[in-house]
Formats: structure tokens, C-alpha cells, sequence
């Protein structure tokens, strides 16, 4: 990447023709480059309407434009918006002259990382930026502005000031080996060090609530054949995602498609009938099935009347029993407590199914208490940490103890890139989209 010293710019709303284009800028040249496109520089964050001209003095776009002096902007620089026509040749011509002026086209999430590094955001509030901008759903949408709002950083935050602190009381105890302190010095300090231990490791036991509301849950349909998974999937999804068949064996490969359950991404996996293969393919089908199914987060287990599930398949965690074809049943055939009776035909029992789909993934996405851990990289270096405190509650010698609490300090400080984080900027921000 280049140095920061330089200015960029970005187009921020979507591609393609639109009716208004919002365009970023953002280093030293900003008030320059409004001081010539607009000839004029309009008043601190008050928008205003100019005619815009490129350097040959040619008419571009007739637009709103925001002047956002540093430190008060984004990005902590001079920074500007024009808020152009949506057109392409209108964005082309803007572009094309910007770049006559110096400026250049911006990097994938270098507007966040110029606030990063000039402290106007820290990594975690950056990764949540990210997050809201691929949000899907409600929950999803709720999860990004909570973190993007400072939740997890304060308590990550707080855990490192305590770090701080026991840090220093264990460098006092070093520096002064010969002070008669009292055995109270040292009795607190390994009672503060076993609370924050437990909260570290409380925060870890989460069953990944937060990553599975960020990247979204697999719930998978399996049974026998002709147990109506096919059709399950296409109604659960309100479109045709699977070929629906009296013969048995359809379905070969899992076929996937994501839906939204009560504010929870979760992507639906049809699967091969569970059965005696009676070709190579079909028991590939068969083999993918099982797989996918130990691996989902939950498993949809159609059975109907004459077709219970397969004695051999192992039961999940959690798994959610369905008698499919309830309108084939016979009269006098009773619910039990623990099976949902459905008929994709008549629509019976489809509605107490997604009500209770959508129960199950929010109890497996919903995180009560602390703010949750949202990517693999903040559980890998609070697990980091975790180590390291443990290690230094045991640890013999005082000179040991403070080295581990000086790495899970600098763990903890990974997280919100407070330290040693030039190595994962860079998978960090080029996630981002352009402009941001």
C-alpha cells in the first residue's frame, strides 16, 4: 500500500447507474481539490451546491458538497464527499479528473484504515464496520452495531487496564524483593488474577454464539427418501431449489440455499436419501449426506409413516424431529411432545415448524451477558491470553509470572490492535469494499 501521506478517493454507494453517486476523498489535497473542482470551498460540514469543473475549465456535474476539515472527519484527515448524478460518464469524468489533480483511486478498506491508524477507530470497531455493510439480517445487523458501537472493545479494554495493573504490582514485587510487604500483597494479587481468569474463560465458553451469527448457521434436512425433503427445502425457501420426485434417489448431491430465520442467516442443506446405495453415485450422495450432516449446527430429521429414520444414523446435538405428510396419516394417529407434524400440501403444522426453527437458531446464536466474540481471530488471541494468565497464576519464579502477563496483555492488545497487529492489517482491511 501506499504512504498515508498522499490523497484518495473512492466512490461510496453502489455500482451502476444510480441517481446519486457519493463520492469520498480524503488526505492533505481535499481543500485543494475543492478549491478548484468547486472553486470555492464550502463551510465546514454544511453541505452545498456547486458546479463542478475539471482543470480545462469543463463544466462536470452540478452537485452537493461536504467539507470535512481533520481531525473531525472519518479517517481523522481533511476529507470531502461530492454527492454527484449517478451517471457513468458523470463518475468517469470526476474520476478522470481527480486523478489530473494527483489524487488516487482508494484501496479496499483504506478509509477505515486511515482511521484505524489515526485513532478514530480501533480494529475491532473497524471489523464491525464490515460486518454491517454484509449484514443480511436483523440479528446480524444488531450484532455489527453493538460492536461497532464500542461494546466488546470496552471490555477488552478493561480486561487490559486489569492486566496493566497486576503487571505493575508484579514488577513492584520484583523491584523490591527485600521490602517485608505483607502476604496480603500477594494474596490479592492471585485472587485479582483467578477473577479475570474465569471471566477470560467464561467469554470463551460461548459455543461461538457470535461467529454463527456473523457467518450464519447449517441446519440439515435428512431421512430416507421420498420422505419429502425436497419439497421441505423449496417451501422453507418460498422458490424451487430442488427437483421434487415420487422416484426415490432425486436427490444425489446437497443442494444449499439461505434463508432468514427470525433474524438469523441459516443455509438449508437438502440431501440424498438415506439408504443402501444402489450406484457408485448415488452412495457418494449418500456419503455427502452424513457428513454435512455431523457437521451442521442442527439436523431436520424427516420421517413419515412409512418411512422412519435410518436405524444407523447417528443423532445430533440437536435435532429437530418432523413427521412429513401428515395428511397422509391415519386419523386416529397422536402428536407426540417431541415431533412437529407437517404437510407441505395442505400447509398444516409449517408454521409451528419455522416458529420453531427460528427458536432453535436463536438459542444457538443468541449471546446473553458480555458482547461476543465475532471472528476466529479475536477467540485465537483471547485463548492466547487465557493461556498465558493461567500459566502466570502458576508460575514459580516472579520474573516468569510477569512475562506471561506481559503476553496475555499483548494478546489482548492484538485484538483491538492496540499492539503487534502490522501483520493482519492488511487480511483485515482488504475484506472491506471500496470507498470504505
Amino acid at each position: 500500500m501506499t504512504g498515508y501521506g498522499d490523497t484518495i478517493f473512492a466512490v461510496a454507494s453502489g455500482a451502476g447507474r444510480a441517481a446519486i453517486a457519493v463520492l469520498r476523498i480524503s488526505g492533505p489535497a481535499s481543500g485543494t481539490v475543492l478549491d478548484q473542482i468547486c472553486r470555492r470551498r464550502p463551510r465546514p460540514r454544511e453541505a452545498a451546491l456547486c458546479t463542478l469543473r475539471d482543470c480545462s475549465d469543463n463544466v462536470m456535474d452540478k452537485s452537493l458538497v461536504l467539507w470535512l476539515p481533520g481531525p473531525r472527519s472519518f479517517t481523522g484527515e481533511d476529507s470531502a464527499e461530492l454527492h454527484l448524478h449517478g451517471g457513468r460518464a458523470v463518475l468517469r469524468d470526476v474520476a478522470a479528473a481527480l486523478v489530473e489533480m494527483g489524487l488516487r483511486p482508494a484501496e479496499p478498506g483504506e478509509f477505515a484504515r486511515r482511521a484505524f491508524l489515526n485513532g478514530r477507530l480501533d480494529l475491532v470497531e473497524a471489523e464491525a464496520i464490515a460486518d454491517l455493510v454484509d449484514a443480511e439480517t436483523t440479528a446480524q445487523r444488531r450484532q455489527a452495531l453493538q460492536q461497532m458501537e464500542g461494546g466488546l472493545g470496552r471490555l477488552l479494554s478493561d480486561w487490559a487496564a486489569r492486566l496493566t495493573h497486576l503487571l505493575a504490582q508484579q514488577e513492584a514485587l520484583i523491584d523490591f524483593p527485600d521490602e517485608d510487604l505483607p502476604p496480603e500483597v500477594e494474596a490479592a494479587l492471585e485472587h485479582a488474577m483467578d477473577q479475570l481468569l474465569g471471566e477470560l474463560r467464561a467469554q470463551l465458553d460461548d459455543a461461538r454464539r457470535g461467529e454463527k451469527l456473523r457467518d450464519g448457521l447449517i441446519f440439515a434436512i435428512v431421512g430416507a427418501p421420498n420422505t419429502g425433503k425436497s419439497t421441505l427445502i423449496n417451501t422453507l425457501a418460498e422458490r424451487d431449489i430442488a427437483i421434487v420426485s415420487p422416484l426415490p434417489g432425486t436427490t444425489r448431491d446437497v443442494l444449499e440455499t439461505r434463508i432468514d430465520l427470525g433474524g438469523v442467516p441459516v443455509t438449508l442443506l437438502d440431501t440424498a436419501g438415506l439408504r443402501e446405495a444402489s450406484n457408485d453415485i448415488e452412495a457418494e450422495g449418500v456419503r455427502r449426506a452424513r457428513d454435512r450432516a455431523a457437521t451442521a449446527d442442527a439436523v431436520i430429521l424427516l420421517e413419515t409413516a412409512t418411512e422412519p429414520a435410518p436405524a444407523d444414523l447417528a443423532r445430533h446435538a440437536l435435532t429437530i424431529r418432523v413427521t412429513a405428510k401428515a395428511d397422509l396419516l391415519p386419523p386416529e394417529t397422536t402428536a407426540t411432545p417431541d415431533m412437529l407434524r407437517i404437510s407441505a400440501r395442505t400447509g398444516e403444522g409449517m408454521k409451528a415448524l419455522l416458529a420453531h426453527l427460528a427458536a432453535q437458531a436463536a438459542a444457538l446464536t443468541y449471546a446473553a451477558g458480555p458482547p461476543p466474540l465475532t471472528r476466529a481471530r479475536h477467540r485465537a488471541a483471547l485463548q492466547e491470553a487465557t493461556e498465558r494468565l493461567a500459566a502466570a497464576r502458576i508460575a514459580i519464579y516472579p520474573e516468569l509470572r510477569a512475562e506471561d502477563l506481559r503476553l496475555a496483555l499483548r494478546a489482548i492488545g492484538r485484538i483491538t490492535g492496540r499492539v503487534g497487529v502490522e501483520d493482519i492489517l492488511d487480511s483485515v482491511f482488504h475484506q472491506f469494499c471500496i470507498g470504505k
